[in-house]
């Protein structure tokens, strides 16, 4: 305001002051107005940040979903890492215990020979070649000669002095043949009301015997071991002169699976005499058939007649189904089953005799299974599905991920040592070593690093060590039974067998339909987990049951493969020890090199 010469009678100073108080009252208005207005705008600034929070956290997790993606359609199927500049090593602690050391010292030691071995053995590769007669082609193939010679004109004046021979291996279509096998037939002559007497005819595959038992093991060998759909089999059994329908195609496996059925269920109840069994699932499309089928005598036809019974009111045009595997711990033999859903009702009605180990993923029906058999099954989870939820989460916690899974490693690695020992001594390592690192994995994830504002509960690394901490006493079930393994893969490993069949031939028409596949899928996978030719296996064994052998003990692939040498694939078994002899190599020398560093 300007100075202004205060005014000398009293009514003026009334009007000055009153003019003042009016300018003093609007100045507050605007003031309180600019506060409302400076309060509305920090309330959008605090409304934006946390929407910006709320975005960053969005990203951060829709990247980790986009690189899951990306590695379940691009990424290598090993889930094996490679050490880098920002990976962690173990640290057993500042004063490890002398059984400690001593495993350490032990596996460093074995470390040393293992690389020893390795470098001899390649250099012994580099120095032995191949023989010519390495290269020979088995000698029980049948062979014939084609002689290639100079035109007639061109031999004048020279001698014969003797032939180079060269091998060359050649394919041709499978030979189908026609039996004819004529049943001679008697009269009585002086009584001809006794009828015609004929020599007694063997059970056939099929009604009047028109398909022998190699075509029943080629259809089902095709379509289950070899992953053919009829379709295609059509196409191949064309190409020998005989194009059969697909209908006769389902007829022929289905007279197969009758008749091995009696087989596939006593595998199944050997396996359960197994004191560990994993257990793993995976989806299988059934089409939603057009009426209900007759489910009178069907052992599940409550779980089976509710699932049918709502598609078909929900006019679904098809349901997924589950096949669920069991893998033996110890025995060589595998066991598949079929259900309309995934509901607990499969693996509760195949174990229901079954006292011992189930060791699989942290599904819910298997949580509790231990309550609903009155401890009769113990539940052990798998580490590998743990270390999968953490590695998720490699890109947005690289420090917190690289620390777990380097833990996680050094349990893998006891495992890798203790392989060949007894029961017994395996069991004592995995109480003193294998204890040892649980401990400090408990501890890292009770530990300020796994606290910090980063690490939120809802993250996925906060879901990942949630997982972890939830399943604790199943998770370190391992150290308490030296049959249980480490982790489920092996039985994981046998569902891709089903996960490949179903790109193949895409669904199962009826329930029907995919309990025989579990059946067929049970004697297969058995004879593969024996190392056995599965046609050979399955040619022999269909034989016997036609033949009315009832002696299903000398039937298992074990019992088989010891009586049929000459059907063993070893080539598997030095696949197999081939691999695992490289992944030892590794792991030897990566513990060298953290020896080399300072580091355990």
């Amino acid at each position: 305001m300007d100075s202004k010469p205060l005014p000398n009678d009293l009514d003026a100073c009334h009007q000055l002051i009153a003019k003042l108080q009016s300018q003093v009252g609007q100045q507050a208005t605007e003031l309180s107005l600019k506060d409302k207005l400076i309060e509305e705008q920090a309330h959008s600034v605090l409304e934006l940040k946390a929407d910006h929070d709320k975005l960053d956290e969005k990203v951060i997790e829709l990247n980790l979903k986009l690189e899951k993606l990306l590695k379940q359609l691009y990424g290598r199927k090993s889930e094996r890492r490679v050490d880098g500049e920002g990976q962690l090593f173990l640290n057993l602690g500042e004063e490890p215990t002398p059984e400690v050391i001593s495993a350490l010292e032990e596996a460093i030691r074995e470390a040393e020979q293992i690389v020893d071995d390795a470098e001899e053995a390649k250099k012994k590769r580099r120095k032995k070649r191949p023989e010519q007669s390495d290269r020979k082609f088995p000698e029980h193939l049948p062979r014939y000669e084609r002689v290639v010679d100079l035109p007639k004109d061109q031999r004048e004046g020279l001698t014969l002095i003797g032939y180079d021979e060269v091998e060359t291996l050649e394919c041709t279509a499978a030979e189908l043949k026609v039996r004819v096998t004529k049943y001679a037939k008697y009269a009585y002559v002086a009584d001809k009301t006794k009828g015609i007497v004929s020599p007694e005819r063997p059970t056939g595959l099929v009604e009047g015997d028109r398909f022998d038992a190699s075509i029943g093991v080629e259809v089902v060998a095709w379509k289950y071991f070899y992953h053919l759909p009829f379709y295609r089999q059509q196409d191949l059994f064309a190409g020998s002169g005989w194009t059969p329908s697909r209908s006769t195609l389902q007829n022929i496996e289905a007279a197969v699976e009758f008749a091995l059925r009696p087989l596939a269920e006593y595998l199944r109840d050997v396996l359960k005499q197994d004191r560990t069994v994993g257990c793993d699932d995976t989806g299988v499309l059934l089409i939603t058939p057009k009426a209900m089928p007759d489910l009178s005598v069907h052992p599940r036809r409550e779980r089976i007649g509710e699932v049918l019974e709502n598609a078909i009111r929900l006019g679904k045009p098809s349901i997924k189904a589950n096949m669920w595997g069991y893998y033996a711990s110890r025995l060589p033999l595998v066991a598949f089953d079929f259900t309309v859903s995934r509901h607990r009702d499969g693996p509760d009605d195949v174990l229901g005799d079954f006292e011992g180990n189930l060791i699989g993923d942290c599904w819910s029906g298997f949580q509790k299974i231990n309550v609903r058999s009155d401890s009769r099954i113990i539940f052990a989870a798998c580490w590998a599905h743990a270390r999968r939820k953490i590695d998720e989460c490699r890109s947005a916690f690289p420090v917190q991920v690289a620390k777990l899974e380097s833990l996680i490693r050094m349990l893998y690695e006891v495992e890798d040592q203790i392989k060949d020992l007894d029961d017994a001594e395996r069991l004592a390592r995995r109480q003193s070593l294998s204890r040892h690192v649980l401990d400090l994995i408990a501890e890292y994830l009770d530990s300020e690093a796994m606290q910090s504002p980063s690490v939120l509960p809802k993250s996925n690394l906060g879901v990942a060590a949630g997982y972890v901490r939830r399943h604790w006493q199943a998770l370190c079930r391992f150290t308490e039974d030296a049959t249980i393994p480490i982790d489920n893969n092996d039985c994981e490993q046998l569902m891709k067998r089903v996960a490949t069949g179903r790109k193949n031939w895409m669904f199962k028409g009826s329930v029907a339909a995919g309990e025989r596949a579990a059946n067929l899928l049970t004697m297969i996978g058995s004879a593969i987990r024996n190392d056995l030719d599965v046609r050979a296996y399955l040619d022999d064994v269909l034989r016997r049951t036609l033949g009315g052998e009832t002696n299903w003990s000398a039937m298992t692939p074990q019992a088989w493969k010891a009586e049929h040498p000459e059907s063993i694939r070893e080539y598997r078994a030095d696949e197999r020890r081939q691999a695992a002899d490289r992944k030892r190599t590794r792991r030897a020398r990566r513990r060298l090199l953290n020896k080399s560093t300072g580091r355990r």
